[in-house]
């Protein structure tokens, strides 16, 4: 895939929504007569491919136009920080309904920043899961609309599979094999990628997230939400050998992870700091803490890298972001002389771009959604051939009916 080429810097800023949304995202779109059927398409090339993204499987609305192999024409996104940081974590609830009012309008304003017109459009990739049931759902609702209307394919991307072709988007020529550290608030997994489309589960997190430790430790230490970024904004003016944390299932010969001790051994030493009477020196606490967790994601990392002698190491995913971390494994990667890939902060975080670039593998694959494509908040990335033929595909919409030819409606 070639490098993601922001035309006019579309991924700046964020969306800018109206109080209330009076344009429709059906407004000029021409209503398809039947469902899409391949004797109604013609071919399209890969390098003349524009598909819409959507992403709405946690807190962020997002939409992206992006065009041949990786010409980012427009990326947006809405954040619902301000929502949710009253309650110091995300609400389902309130986050499906902040995507009900703020999806059309994120997706007006993708289509006028690209550009480009419905007409213009051969496919919609959406985030189908895994991930927050509600937010699924309006994604995928919205999607479906989009591309029934149009008379054109509808691609379910999975969640992770997005995050993972975004380590592609700005470095086309990473080399395969290559192991990947997806690494977020709600996912610690680490795959073998020998092929476009193909993924190998080789460990994982067999309780918490490194994300879902960052945000927790924040908030014991009364940090602000998010808690991630906070807590590497506070560790950045501490020691970080000032507090030794343990470093969880570092020493097991196995690439699993586990983050819920490092919790409780913060707890524990926040609840002795008090009882002592003496002041919490929280930016080495916060430096410590942090210490522990991106010690073992790069350990971990690397070592699955050695064991399975992969090309090039690719990290990607919220976490990814960790300033600590990016550090550590540009300091590694250079030592070791591997190349690396860590996607820039816009696209570690949720995004839509990320999910129109596994959508882009997809169409071209031939992976094309039914119209009953549903959301799954339970959809794992486990071992997938690059077929596409796999449990974690077929029974969620991806291949329920048999696929399209890789055609573009007339």
């Amino acid at each position: 895939m070639a490098p993601a080429r922001p035309s006019g810097d579309p991924t700046r800023g964020s969306c800018c929504l109206k109080s209330s949304v009076d344009s429709s995202i059906f407004r000029g779109v021409r209503i398809a007569a039947k469902p899409l059927v391949p004797s109604s398409i013609s071919p399209v090339s890969s390098s003349a491919l524009t598909l819409l993204g959507l992403e709405t499987s946690c807190d962020e609305t997002a939409a992206a136009v992006m065009r041949g192999e990786g010409t980012l024409l427009s990326s947006v996104l809405y954040s619902q920080h301000e929502v949710h940081r009253r309650y110091g974590g995300v609400v389902p609830e309130l986050a499906a309904r902040r995507h009900i009012e703020t999806v059309e309008a994120v997706v007006t304003e993708a289509m006028g920043r690209a550009k480009v017109q419905w007409s213009d459009l051969h496919g919609v990739a959406v985030t189908s899961g895994p991930g927050l049931a509600g937010a699924l759902l309006v994604g995928v609702s919205a999607g479906k609309a989009i591309a029934y209307a149009q008379g054109i394919p509808l691609i379910g991307v999975n969640h992770l599979e997005g995050h993972i072709a975004s380590a592609w988007m700005e470095r086309p020529d990473l080399p395969r094999p290559c192991m990947v550290l997806v690494v977020s608030g709600g996912h610690t997994h680490l795959y073998l990628n020998t092929s476009v489309g193909a993924y190998e589960l080789i460990g994982q997190t067999l309780d918490d997230a490194a994300g879902e430790a960052f945000d927790k430790g924040a908030k014991m230490l009364g940090l602000d939400f998010p808690g991630g970024p906070a807590l590497d904004r506070l560790a950045q003016s501490g020691n970080p050998a000032a507090i030794r944390f343990p470093r969880p299932y570092l020493d097991n010969n196995n690439l699993d992870f586990s983050f819920s001790g490092i919790k409780t051994a913060l707890l524990y030493y926040l609840r002795d700091m008090d009882r002592s009477g003496h002041q919490r020196p929280a930016a080495d606490i916060a430096a410590g803490y942090q210490e522990a967790i991106v010690e073992v994601l790069v350990e971990k990392a690397f070592a699955a890298v050695r064991r399975y002698k992969a090309h090039a190491l690719a990290v990607v995913g919220g976490v990814s972001a960790n300033s600590r971390l990016r550090a550590l494994l540009a300091e590694r990667a250079t030592k070791v002389g591997i190349p690396l890939a860590i996607p820039r902060g816009i696209f570690c975080t949720d995004n839509a771009a990320m999910i129109a670039a596994a959508g882009h593998q997809a169409y071209l694959a031939g992976c094309w959604a039914s119209w009953e494509l549903e959301a799954d908040p339970e959809w794992s990335l486990q071992t997938v051939q690059s077929s596409g033929i796999t449990p974690s595909r077929r029974e969620r919409g991806r291949n329920a009916s048999p696929p399209l030819p890789t055609t573009r409606r007339k």
